[in-house]
């Protein structure tokens, strides 16, 4: 019994195990109604509402929640009755169903709710668009009978969600909270392998590895605040039960950190201890602290007591008597680099000894929270200027959403146009399809439609199966209910899947008040022709390459590294405080590296002659990379330094913000770097090495801080260097690099 109950826990406490029975509700609810009252016919409409009520679905607190089905309901009923008057109209239809689409692709401006509900209105103005068609030309009462029905599943689902919300307030901070630390253990891992003691080794392939892991990691962390804020406020005065929650995202918070930084090259490192078992132990503890991290989200997610092993307690002694030795049995030859290089190793070490600390806390209690500025920064727009200001941004062809909206209007014309043209029956399908496969991205919309179009044949091939073996209703329905859970449970990951279980879904459903064998073939050819054309609206329409805008996710990149260098020397005047000012520019800068990463994804998606220089584009990537760690590790080991003896690191790291600026700014507006003293930036990484070598009891802080502003100054030459290798072609439009 114990076995099984482990297990219904488990299964209980998997991140889409919620989801999964809150649709199966509804539709099992609705389904049986529908049986009992005798109306299977109004199955496939109510779904389809369910269906739209979920996806304009996001996370919020049951206050949140409420408003946000009220608005989606009344989006809703204002996209049904507009499609059921306006159907018999096919110019009036279209133009209003554009126009819609443009503007609510705009909302998207203001937040993920909104975001999700014109998604929802969108889908649900298509699936009534789908009813009135199935009823037929001139039969309005059984067209406004199919939009009350679609209504009438969405605000069965929209209400469950809210009771949803109420009986489960902070299960999805906790499965939020669960999956960052269980991405911070990958990252530690994946960390780790950068110190094997190997010559030769493809750091190259290992750092691209964790930058892709970081913009994981800092996706999750995005998520987990946005949970907090939606639950519990930005206010930063927590109460009892959401005090843990707070403390675990600023550990999260710390270790992310601690974990990026860098304290000398790893080439260098692996060449001096190359003989020493220090690295190969340092790498040991990191990914026995990953584990530990991916340990302690799962006891989070199953709310059980976290126990931090001795095994990576004892890992940690080894490392420190390691080092140890390596300072008692040194030579004199070099003593300066040795020395940098110890000091190096002792900061690894803090470092990994501070993580060490915060996991053998009692973590998951509730300690008091007393001295800490617990404010959340919240971007979403909160008053309706706010709003009308954010919309207002978005309507020039520089904007991202301004493009995807004009992108999906013009798209679900043209599919329109194609289906009157060719008189094609259940031709909606074109719109639904462009409705879903079009991304605001060409690569994405080109992985979708693949995506999407595998799913469907492999939907219909099981639809035509499972219609042969199982020809009674009652068993067809089951599999409808199956499907449709599917669906929701894997549409955010599994897309071909959940195109495969909703095309089996809409299948067996119409084929309650039809035959669902005759609709294979248009399906599938109405799949082709919506994949074919948001494929060509996403080539044609003011197409979003990459390449003609990386210059400007890389200059953010610097921008954000030299207001978060600010901000950390600052601290060295004042002294360690993790503030919200702080805390913000830590997370901008750390956002950035995340999009450039992304960004460099979806470049390599596109056709080839959009692309660009890549080698140039990755070797930015990694000299990005190479800068947040070395600004990491000052970050992490901040605090006040003597006045008199810190003047010149001070003045050095001002070198270094207005170099990261001017570079920034060359590149955001593709032009030549200015004239600069290298030599002078060359001389001074040499001060400040000398004087790290030849000061004896210099404060071992004082010593990082001066390696660490070295190896940035040093690291400038090469981020010039890529930025030439990046700039615009001789004769390019300047216009054009600005609109893409």
């Amino acid at each position: 019994m114990s076995r099984l109950q482990e297990r219904l826990t488990h299964l209980w406490a998997h991140e889409k195990a919620s989801a999964a029975l809150r649709v199966s509700i509804a539709f099992g609810a609705a389904m049986a109604l529908c049986w009992h009252q005798q109306q299977l016919a109004a199955v496939p409409a109510i779904f389809l509402g369910i269906i739209a009520s979920a996806l304009a679905e996001t996370d919020d607190n049951w206050l949140g929640r409420t408003k946000a089905v009220l608005l989606s309901l009344l989006c809703f009923a204002a996209a049904a009755a507009a499609v059921t008057l306006l159907f018999p109209y096919p110019l009036a239809f279209i133009a209003c169903l554009a126009v819609a689409t443009f503007g609510l692709t705009l909302l998207g401006a203001l937040g993920e709710r909104y975001a999700s509900i014109a998604q929802g209105t969108v889908a649900l103005a298509i699936y009534a668009a789908i009813g009135v068609d199935q009823a037929g030309p001139g039969d309005t009462v059984a067209a406004w009978r199919g939009a009350l029905e679609l209504l009438a599943g969405a605000a069965w689902y929209g209400l469950l969600s809210i009771v949803w919300t109420v009986l489960f307030a902070n299960r999805p901070v906790r499965e939020r909270m669960a999956r960052l630390f269980a991405e911070l253990g990958r990252y530690l891992q994946i960390k780790a392998a950068l110190f094997e003691p190997v010559r030769h080794g493809d750091l190259h392939a290992r750092r691209l590895a964790l930058s892709e892991q970081n913009a994981k990691v800092v996706a999750a962390l995005e998520a987990t605040k946005n949970a907090i804020i939606s639950r519990f406020g930005r206010s930063g005065r927590p109460g009892v039960q959401s005090g843990l929650y707070f403390r675990l995202y600023y550990m999260a918070q710390e270790f992310h950190e601690r974990a990026s930084s860098s304290h000398y090259p790893y080439e260098a490192l692996i060449e001096a201890f190359f003989h020493s078992d220090v690295l190969y132990r340092g790498r040991r503890l990191l990914d026995l602290q990953g584990r530990a991290c991916r340990a302690l989200g799962e006891a989070i997610h199953l709310r059980r007591p976290f126990r931090y092993g001795e095994r990576t307690r004892q890992a940690m002694v080894d490392l420190r008597e390691s080092l140890d030795y390596l300072h008692a049995h040194g030579d004199a030859h070099d003593a300066g680099r040795r020395a940098r290089l110890l000091g190096s190793l002792e900061s690894l070490v803090g470092n990994l000894q501070a993580i060490d600390r915060r996991l053998s806390e009692d973590t998951l209690s509730d300690a008091p929270l007393d001295g800490m500025d617990l404010r959340l920064r919240d971007s979403s727009p909160h008053t309706l200027r706010e709003m009308a200001t954010r919309i207002g941004q978005q309507l020039s062809p520089t904007s991202v959403l301004f493009r995807h909206g004009l992108r999906m209007a013009l798209a679900l014309t043209a599919g329109y146009a194609v289906m009157q043209a060719t008189d094609a029956e259940n031709g909606f399908w074109i719109l639904l399809t462009i409705a879903f496969v079009c991304r605001p991205s060409y690569g994405a919309t080109r992985l979708r439609l693949v995506q999407r179009v595998a799913g469907t044949l492999v939907g219909l091939l099981a639809t035509w199966a499972l219609m042969q073996l199982f020809t009674g209703v009652e068993v067809q329905l089951l599999l409808a209910l199956l499907a449709a859970v599917v669906f929701f449970v894997s549409r955010t990951d599994r897309y071909v899947l959940a195109t495969a279980a909703i095309t089996l879904m809409a299948l067996l459903c119409f084929n309650l008040i039809g035959d669902g064998f005759v609709l294979i073939w248009p399906r599938l050819l109405d799949t082709v022709i919506g994949c074919a054309i948001a494929a060509a609206a996403s080539f044609l329409v003011l197409p979003d390459w990459r390449g003609r805008q990386l210059h400007l996710v890389m200059a953010r990149v610097l921008d954000a590294s030299a207001r978060y260098l600010a901000e950390v020397l600052g601290q060295y005047r004042s002294g360690m405080r993790d503030d919200l000012p702080y805390r913000v520019a830590r997370r901008d800068m750390y956002n950035a590296d995340a999009a450039l990463s992304v960004a460099l994804s979806n470049r390599l998606r596109e056709p080839g002659r959009y692309r660009g220089d890549l080698d140039a584009a990755f070797r930015f990537l990694a000299l990005s990379n190479t800068l947040l760690g070395y600004l990491s590790a000052l970050g992490a080991h901040r605090g006040a330094l003597d006045p008199d003896a810190s003047a010149p690191l001070h003045a050095a790291g001002e070198t270094l913000q207005r170099a990261l600026a001017d570079i920034a700014g060359a590149l955001s507006r593709r032009q030549p770097l200015p004239a600069v003293d290298t030599d002078a930036e060359s001389a001074l990484a040499g001060q400040l090495e000398q004087a790290d070598d030849s000061a004896s009891g210099i404060d071992p802080r004082q010593r990082l801080v001066g390696n660490q502003l070295a190896l940035l100054l040093r690291l400038l030459p090469e981020l010039r260097a890529a930025t030439d290798a990046l700039a615009a072609p001789a004769g390019m439009d300047a216009a054009a690099a600005a609109t893409g």
